[in-house]
């Protein structure tokens, strides 16, 4: 039995031998106590609170009665107290809080690019999760669970990734695809290509994760080797996944030949950086009729074209043509702030071998062509030492890019369709810095699939999101507005008598930024203005190589 003092009277809370409780009203005097009222019999602990609330305004009215005073602000006072009745009424009527802004503006994206087709709920939670917070998928289990009172198991997450893995891959790239190609800034007639290593926590290899050559300096770590295919834009439109000690220069014509047999291109250009392309990868591209822009390594070319190119004045931004027939054209550019960038990480990899020369650990381990590793000398069987020489004739080239293409377009449209591999690096960036879809917690090559089939849905999202920002003209990152928004909460009121449920997202001050993500007119009519604006930004740039093709 407990007790709530209140004035000179107080509630008392009887239970009663059927497991109910009854809310009296009481009074103590000459050492006894003394039941007024008795407001009512509660069943549950929300009955409970309401009539404790009806207990608080029958004491108010019974001590007013007894006694009455002068007020000079009676009826002012009275609104008061009627509000902060109301008040307490309302949070007594609270059934549910959750923290879920971010997964309301998430949900919108994937249902506006079309996810929603895949009618999987766990699949929508994976990928969500993996933008509002990327962590292992047991952990995201609680945070489903503590955040919006999702009871996913983590056996149900790994029963749906073997099953992702066998049947969704297809879907979600014809999905992004779909979309993307009626985005005028994303339209798929320019393909860029370029892959990453992912390594594991892990000491043995298997028939995905081998031991290779690391991009992230881990070379003894067994890896694997994701490829992506984006659009001029930067969005993602197909992704592959190679065993980790695959050449890298071998993993792009199946996965480009494949999407254009998909979606019957048959006028585009491939964009790919130079280490994916040697004389074979080259020779594939022409023999299939693919259009291309290629990274060209021009100390690679003959002594003929090396001798030309050197021969050139150089001049800041300007790019000079050689034809090599057979319509190939290369193309150099050269640029003043790239020459002092190409000097500098020079002198900064040299210094590095002179003090590994002067502790006397370079070996013949170290001789090999990558990075500055390739100005070291061998001497005899033992002695590894600094060519200077080398050192030398590799300044002549400091400031110079060159670009291999066999279409006809201007030059000036070769250097921005190849520089626009930089979406690709960014959408690496994206996927292991703000999706985290590394470090991997899977050890089966189908789980292993799966997962990185939902990092690449959720780099569309987040892809999406961001567009959507800036033709909504929300000057905020996407990494800010999920922030921002994880402070917002969606509160659930459960009337007592009625029973009727109301559920409000509360949106304040410091979220108005943000409040057009939670306006259902921005997901209807606001959607077909920002594609109206989508397309008046194409017709402002018909220039553009994409849309000459």
């Amino acid at each position: 039995m407990g007790y709530a003092t209140y004035f000179s009277m107080f509630i008392k809370r009887k239970k009663n031998r059927s497991g109910t409780v009854s809310i009296v009203v009481a009074e103590k005097s000459s050492g006894f106590y003394k039941e007024f009222a008795t407001i009512g019999i509660a069943k549950s602990p929300d009955e409970i609170d309401g009539l404790l609330v009806k207990a608080r305004v029958w004491i108010d009215r019974e001590e007013e009665r007894r006694h009455p005073r002068l007020d000079l602000f009676g009826d002012e006072r009275k609104k008061c107290e009627t509000e902060l009745l109301s008040a307490e009424q309302m949070l007594s009527c609270i059934t549910n809080i959750s923290i879920n802004g971010a997964d309301l503006i998430l949900d919108r994206v994937f249902d506006n690019i079309g996810f929603n087709r895949i009618e999987d709920i766990v699949f929508r939670q994976l990928v969500k999760a993996r933008l509002a917070y990327p962590v292992s998928k047991s952990a995201t289990v609680e945070y489903l669970k503590n955040h919006f009172d999702e009871d996913v198991s983590l056996s149900k997450i790994y029963r749906y990734l073997d099953k992702l893995s066998d049947n969704q891959h297809e879907i979600v790239q014809g999905i992004s695809v779909m979309h993307t190609s009626k985005i005028p800034d994303g339209h798929i007639g320019v393909l860029f290509y370029d892959v990453t290593t992912l390594y594991f926590e892990a000491d043995y290899e298997d028939d995905l994760r081998k031991t290779g050559f690391s991009k992230e300096g881990r070379h003894k770590n067994p890896q694997i080797i994701p490829g992506l295919l984006v659009s001029i834009g930067g969005y993602p439109l197909a992704y592959c996944i190679y065993e980790g000690n695959k050449y890298e220069g071998h993993t792009m014509l199946p996965v480009v030949t494949e999407f254009v047999r998909k979606y019957s291109l048959d006028d585009f250009i491939v964009v790919a950086d130079s280490g994916l392309m040697n004389g074979n990868n080259i020779a594939d591209l022409e023999s299939n009729g693919y259009k291309y822009i290629i990274g060209a390594k021009i100390k690679n070319e003959s002594k003929k074209i090396q001798e030309w190119i050197l021969a050139q004045p150089k001049v800041n931004c300007q790019m000079i043509e050689y034809d090599k027939g057979n319509g190939q054209r290369l193309l150099v550019g050269y640029t003043d702030d790239r020459a002092r960038k190409d000097a500098y990480n020079r002198e900064k990899g040299i210094r590095r071998l002179e003090k590994a020369y002067n502790r006397g650990t370079l070996t013949k381990d170290n001789i090999n062509k990558r990075g500055y590793n390739k100005f070291l000398k061998m001497e005899g069987d033992v002695k590894v030492s600094i060519n200077y020489d080398k050192l030398e004739a590799d300044e002549k080239w400091d400031g110079l890019k060159g670009y291999l293409t066999n279409t006809d377009i201007p030059v000036s449209e070769v250097y921005a369709a190849y520089h626009n591999l930089g979406h690709v690096e960014r959408a690496f960036r994206i996927s292991k810095s703000k999706i985290e879809i590394r470090p991997m917690f899977h050890f089966t090559r189908r789980r292993i699939e799966a997962h990185v089939c939902i990092c690449f849905v959720a780099l569309k999202v987040y892809k999406e999101l961001e567009r959507l920002l800036k033709l909504s003209n929300i000057n905020m990152s996407v990494d800010k507005v999920l922030a921002l928004a994880q402070t917002i909460v969606t509160i659930q009121v459960t009337l007592p008598q009625s029973k009727q449920t109301i559920t409000r997202t509360m949106l304040m001050k410091r979220h108005q930024r943000i409040a057009p993500l939670f306006n259902d007119e921005f997901w209807g009519t606001r959607i077909d203005e920002v594609r109206k604006k989508d397309v008046h930004r194409a017709l402002r740039h018909t220039s553009n190589i994409v849309y000459k093709l």
